[in-house]
């Protein structure tokens, strides 16, 4: 009896030590929340991180842009409604304003059921896992991936393909895929890919390489451009961050000059470098104005 009391405590012991090794069971994500970040540990395990406080930036804060929100919104607010939605890729010129208008789309739609997960382009292949969570859930969700590019060996994309519409299982009805990027085919192109053309029948066909990276952008139903601000656009927005950030100008004309400066510094006039002038100036003061460079 000794010995099988004895043979009975060091199982024990041992399998002790076994669920030490083993992976913590997976945590149930926070639905409660609003915003969320897909991001691996250090066991490789996978989960949506909730975030308890999503940048908060409003419609009204974006100007110039409205075509491009309209198109947007109306998306979003079909995608909310159960009816016929797209997957978006928002494409053009660094700084526009291509994540901030998702951001702001979801902050104005976040209280009628509107959800966002936000993922690396490295976390792609994960795809498929953050759609079972999913599944099934009352909420809607946009997965928002930002400045997605590939390079030309890159094979992670086949993911992204897949979950779009390239998959044997069909895609959850409470998703949607929102994407950023400066370039509209999302891989890079070269001038000998032109030299594949074909002319058949007196039109012209792309090549094989051509086909595969269209083939990517092609799967996102609602292509979006944002293209740089003329000079005028660009000192609008220059204005307006002034006055959201409290910002005295007791001098106007001081301001232009220095705004203009700023962005022809940076080589863009775009509502990234706005913003980035308007909190400079506000820091520096009235009195400072004529240092900025």
């Amino acid at each position: 009896m000794t010995d099988v009391t004895d043979l009975l405590g060091r199982a024990a012991r041992l399998l002790d030590r076994l669920e030490a090794l083993l992976p913590p069971a997976p945590v149930a994500p926070d639905w409660d929340a609003h915003a969320f970040r897909w991001r691996r540990d250090g066991r490789g395990q996978g989960r949506l991180h909730a975030l308890s406080h999503p940048q908060r930036l409003a419609l009204k804060d974006l100007l110039c842009l409205d075509r491009q929100k309209a198109e947007i919104l109306r998306n979003s607010q079909q995608f909310l409604a159960g009816r016929g939605a797209n997957n978006v890729l928002l494409w053009g010129s660094r700084g526009t304003g291509k994540s901030s208008l998702i951001k702001a789309i979801f902050n104005e739609l976040r209280h009628q059921g509107l959800r966002l997960i936000e993922m690396d382009k490295d976390e792609l292949v994960d795809l498929p896992e953050v759609l079972d969570l999913i599944h099934g859930r009352p909420e809607r969700f946009i997965i928002f991936c930002d400045d997605l590019s590939f390079e030309a060996n890159e094979s992670s994309y086949k993911a992204l393909k897949a979950v779009l519409e390239g998959s044997i299982s069909a895609a959850p009805d409470n998703l949607l895929i929102y994407a950023t990027s400066n370039r509209r085919h999302l891989l890079p192109e070269f001038q000998r890919e032109n030299q594949e053309a074909r002319l058949i029948d007196g039109e012209i066909h792309p090549g094989e390489s051509s086909e595969e990276k269209i083939s990517l952008s092609d799967r996102f139903g609602l292509w979006v451009s944002f293209h740089p601000f003329t000079q005028d656009q660009y000192l609008t927005i220059v204005h307006h961050w002034l006055g959201r950030l409290g910002a005295e100008v007791r001098a106007p004309e001081r301001v232009d000059p220095a705004a203009l400066r700023w962005a022809l510094q940076r080589g863009s006039r775009s509502g990234r470098t706005a913003w980035q002038f308007a909190r400079d100036w506000a820091g520096r003061g009235e009195e400072a104005g004529d240092g900025v460079t």
